[in-house]
């Protein structure tokens, strides 16, 4: 499982003209679900991205995690971040788990985000989204469970 996660200052996810989820500051993460991802995976995952230390202590270090800052999480389904692009000019998505067994594990993820963390939303599997977003730093990291 891959999570491409990003430090923001503000993220929101809208669906069909209509926003969908937004958050302030805190971390947006992009989820990428492969075929031999298990909900081992996702619970390694998020607890990773939930104590990565992204965050700017008294000193200006990243030594803070998200809920030390009392930071929000937006997680959104990207099955793009799994594609294959060291051959040709188009991705392949070969290695991605399918979405009938993604979805499921997608939606674990984000409940066990949300019981590990007081301040979660999420974007619709699966759905044409638009995201917006006001990066902070920058700082975006890839993550791998």
């Amino acid at each position: 499982m891959i999570a491409l996660i990003q430090r923001v200052n503000w993220a929101r996810v809208t669906i069909e003209k209509k926003m969908s989820a937004e958050i302030a500051a805190g971390l947006l993460g992009f989820i990428g679900i492969e075929k031999e991802d298990t909900r081992s995976s996702a619970d390694k995952l998020i607890d990773k991205i939930l104590a990565y230390r992204v965050f700017a202590d008294s000193e200006g270090k990243m030594n803070l995690d998200l809920k030390a800052i009392s930071g929000d999480l937006l997680l959104v389904s990207q099955f793009t971040l799994v594609a294959a692009t060291d051959k040709g000019l188009r991705p392949s998505f070969s290695s991605a788990k399918p979405p009938h067994d993604a979805e499921p594990l997608y939606e674990y993820l984000v409940v066990q985000a949300k019981l590990k963390h007081r301040s979660v939303a999420s974007g619709q599997f699966a759905a044409n989204m638009q995201i917006a977003l006001e990066n902070d730093g920058p700082v975006t990291l890839i993550l791998k469970s």
